[in-house]
């Protein structure tokens, strides 16, 4: 089985965005402020905002299950105040629920949570918990820049993050590293913001001493860990600097790189220098780079290729990477899983 543990839903309808239209306009005149009864987005819309792209490539690709969340760039958690982003969250991802329930053989579903800069994540258990409980997701995206490319925030490892991180644990959940859109020019969001912020949580990561405290966390950094597996050894060297263990030792009981990488070059340096039980398939497909590369013929994020050519794998690997590694990270996938199942039996 290949299930790809990163994709967004790029593809909604238009009546999401006149959503948040309207709702950054009631900051301004609460008279325009939008109900959620007003998104009007059907089950026909959300069907054929998919079948053309996301489901289309996993036929055409040979991936079996995408764990699918509300558009990244889309979270913007450096707009409105905490009833906005609280009810943005919600509307962004009962359309993920309402996927996963539409496509049980295709999706199973990580949340958006409703962060405010410089306001304790606390304020975010209550839209986690319903999400996990209520709804079955799987995992959660964690913006370590709400304040979307200024880092005004502190780093993962301050205890301001420890509410959130005490919840995931006992929900027994993972977080996927994941920052939103850049209101910085100095930083392109997909090109420089996600990169830089894959690359900051690590080296955060290899300052603090969090999984001391957090044995049982899961983080999972995105885009093939930022600059990590391609500047390895300053990152080791860093970390003995400073009096830290071994990289392997400090990080990678904890923390597990996906294979968002648009390059057989890429791909084959990260399969070289990451332990393959730290690497989670994924494409980001419908994401950050969607065209054709014209040295191939072949699109940026179909990845499956390049995992499957990759020469430092055996099978044994290729099977970790595919599939058995996202069911040692996202534990409560077995029971999407079953559904998905239950689902296939009904339709054979």
């Amino acid at each position: 089985m290949i299930i790809d543990c990163h994709g967004h839903y790029t593809t909604a309808p238009k009546q999401l965005e006149n959503f948040r239209a309207r709702q950054l306009a009631g900051m301004i005149d609460p008279a325009l402020r939008p109900k959620v009864e007003d998104l009007g987005i059907t089950d026909e819309m959300l069907c054929e905002s998919v079948e053309k792209a996301q489901l289309k490539f996993q036929r055409e690709r040979g991936t079996d299950l995408t764990i699918f969340s509300p558009k990244a760039a889309g979270m913007q958690h450096h707009y409105g105040d905490e009833r906005v982003s609280t009810q943005w969250a919600q509307v962004c991802n009962d359309l993920i629920y309402r996927l996963t329930q539409l496509y049980p053989a295709n999706f199973a579903a990580t949340c958006q949570l409703p962060q405010v800069p410089g306001l304790s994540p606390k304020n975010c258990l209550p839209e986690l918990e319903r999400c996990v409980n209520e709804l079955g997701f799987v995992g959660v995206n964690v913006n370590p820049d709400p304040s979307g490319g200024w880092w005004k925030d502190p780093p993962l490892t301050d205890r301001h993050w420890y509410p959130l991180y005490e919840k995931l644990v006992e929900l027994d959940v993972p977080m996927m590293v994941h920052v939103s859109s850049s209101c910085n020019a100095c930083f392109h969001a997909t090109g420089a913001h996600y990169i830089n912020a894959d690359t900051t949580a690590v080296m955060q990561l290899i300052q603090g001493d969090l999984f001391k405290d957090f044995p049982n966390l899961r983080v999972i950094v995105p885009h093939g860990g930022g600059a990590v597996p391609y500047h390895f050894g300053r990152y080791r060297g860093l970390a003995l600097n400073l009096k830290r263990s071994s990289l392997e030792e400090h990080l990678f009981k904890n923390v597990f790189f996906d294979t968002c990488v648009y390059d057989q070059r890429g791909i084959d340096l990260l399969t070289d220098v990451i332990p393959h039980d730290n690497l989670l398939f994924a494409s980001e497909m419908v994401g950050a780079v969607k065209g054709l590369d014209p040295n191939t013929g072949y699109y940026f994020d179909d990845t499956r290729r390049y995992v499957d050519e990759a020469k430092a794998l055996s099978e044994a690997s290729r099977k970790k990477i595919y599939e058995t590694n996202a069911l040692k990270v996202f534990p409560r996938l077995k029971a999407a899983l079953a559904r998905r199942e239950k689902h296939l039996e009904s339709q054979a």
